[in-house]
Parts: C-alpha cells; sequence; structure tokens
C-alpha cells in the first residue's frame, strides 16, 4: 500500500484529488494539509511515500515544502500540480527534487496515471 499526503491550499482541488485517488485500490491518503507550514507537519508525522505539492501556498511556498521533504527523506515521490506552470517554475522545482510537474488546468489527470502506475 503506498501512503499520498495532499499539501494544497485549496479545498476544491483537494477534495477534488479524493475523489479521483480513491479509484486507485493500492493508494491511501494519510492526510492533507491546507498550508506549507501544516505540510511539513505532516509529512514529518504520517511519513507518507508519495506527496501532491502545489507551488504557491501560505506561510511556507511549495517549492521550500519540496527541498524540505527531499532534505528528510530524499526517496519520497513528489508531484507538483500547479496553476503556475511556467518554465522557471518547472526548472526550479525539478532541480530541487520533484519527480513530476502538472499545471492544474489541463494535467490534472495525469496524478492519476502517476498514481496507478507507482
Amino acid at each position: 500500500m503506498k501512503t499520498v499526503l495532499l499539501i494544497d491550499d485549496s479545498t476544491a482541488v483537494r477534495e477534488r484529488l479524493i475523489e479521483m485517488i480513491s479509484t486507485v485500490s493500492h493508494i491511501q491518503i494519510v492526510g492533507q494539509a491546507s498550508n506549507g507550514r501544516e505540510g511539513v507537519a505532516y509529512f514529518e508525522l504520517y511519513d507518507p511515500n508519495l506527496v501532491i505539492l502545489d507551488i504557491n501556498m501560505p506561510e511556507i511556498n511549495g517549492i521550500d515544502v519540496l527541498k524540505t521533504i527531499k532534505n528528510t527523506k530524499p526517496e519520497t515521490v513528489i508531484i507538483m500540480l500547479t496553476n503556475f506552470p511556467y518554465p522557471q517554475y518547472r526548472d526550479t522545482c525539478m532541480k530541487a527534487g520533484a519527480d513530476y510537474f502538472f499545471d492544474k488546468s489541463n494535467e490534472f489527470e495525469q496524478v492519476i496515471e502517476v498514481l496507478q502506475s507507482s
């Protein structure tokens, strides 16, 4: 069983992810956070295999959360899911250790494809 932590300040995005992920039998959502500080705390508490992470969030931005997670547990798979799919963000996230970088507006379903194949 793979465990997933959702970190996104949008309740609607988290609810959509929960709905989609519930169709994948070998994936369990262990927590969800609405800001970066909560996300880091939940990561330490739940130790998930995979994190779905937004970039633009209150308290601690997603890029700093990504760096913290990868410095703590580099084998954690990180999916960046953002409304800011700009090349400079993609490059920064990939250099910081993100495994995937998806645009919320047109690549949302790719998250499920990654989860189904993991």
